[in-house]
């Protein structure tokens, strides 16, 4: 059985063709644990209306405590062998469980693939399709974490993760704090035993103005820091095992905030973004020599930084004309 984890939160507009996306699937073996989390527009009546329907559907009702927490809940209430994490404005192909069901083998993670549908009606092709077995978690995080995707491979989304792996390591999302996925996937990815990848699209990523994930703000930057430092403190005392890879992401992820784009957002705020920073451990991570670079600059002034990251830009137009 699976476990279909849903946080919802002001989602009126989307939440039917959610769970019509679940409830019509062609495998029929699943609950689907609804965390309103809080809504102040009709979701929870839709909710309610839905548990009326159709006696898999399970709702816990909280205040609002952000998309961690809710995940977490569901997480604690799930009962299926394996967990699903979908997203109350997306929604699943009609066989997505099925296939699931014939190709897992028991593994701690199954990750399959996603497209990503845009609003304005703009359409894309999704990422082609990738199939592998018997890879450990740490191997596959190596392999494809990296690699250039249209569809994200930190999202939690594009995998089911066995409910008694993430028991078993007190696998659990950090509450209060945007990027959750990013501190999530890689430390999952490390404790996974046995990983499948399967080729089929499955999940469809809907992107829209407004949600939380296409926002920037100051309170995104910080915490953005604070996953690099989580993940460095965790990461840097581990032996035997490469880091090369998962030292490239957390570095970027320090010095992310301080970039072009991020000026006209945290400009009056550098100073306290500067003094969030652990400094061992981002020099500790700093492997690539651009990095180490860059956590010279960013050392003396964010400003120089930004001047190294223009001229760069800058150099790359001229050698693509």
């Amino acid at each position: 059985m699976f476990s279909i984890i849903v946080p919802v939160y002001n989602v009126e507009k989307y939440l039917r063709q959610c769970l019509d996306s679940v409830i019509q699937q062609s495998f029929q073996d699943f609950e689907v644990i609804c965390i309103n989390d809080g809504s102040t527009d009709n979701s929870l009546s839709i909710l309610q209306e839905y548990l009326q329907k159709d006696s898999r559907i399970k709702l816990i009702d909280q205040a609002n405590r952000g998309l961690s927490a809710a995940r977490n809940a569901g997480i604690d209430a799930a009962k299926g062998e394996y967990v699903f994490f979908l997203d109350s404005d997306d929604w699943i192909e009609p066989d997505t469980l099925k296939i699931l069901s014939e190709k897992q083998n028991g593994e701690d993670l199954v990750c399959f693939n996603g497209r990503r549908y845009f609003e304005d009606g703009t359409t894309e092709k999704p990422d082609s399709g990738i199939e592998e077995t018997q890879l450990t978690g740490w191997e596959y995080y190596n392999k494809y974490a990296l690699a250039s995707r249209k569809f994200h491979f930190v999202c939690t989304v594009l995998r089911i993760y066995k409910k008694d792996f993430l028991e078993e390591h007190n696998l659990m999302f950090e509450e209060g704090i945007y990027h959750e996925d990013n501190l999530f996937t890689p430390i999952v990815c490390y404790n996974a035993g046995l990983v499948k990848i399967i080729p089929d699209c499955l999940y469809i990523y809907r992107i829209r103005e407004g949600s939380i994930t296409q926002s920037v703000n100051v309170q995104r930057i910080y915490d953005l820091i604070r996953v690099a430092n989580v993940l460095s403190t965790f990461f840097i005392p581990l032996k035997n095992i490469d880091k090369t890879f998962v030292y490239r992401e957390i570095a970027g992820e320090y010095y992310l905030g301080f970039t072009l784009d991020k000026k006209a957002f945290c400009g009056n705020f550098e100073k306290q973004l500067i003094g969030h920073i652990n400094w061992k451990n981002f020099k500790q991570v700093s492997v690539y020599k651009r990095h180490r670079l860059i956590y010279r600059l960013l050392r003396v002034h964010p400003a120089l930084f930004r001047g190294y990251i223009f001229i760069e830009q800058q150099l790359k137009q001229i050698t693509n004309k």
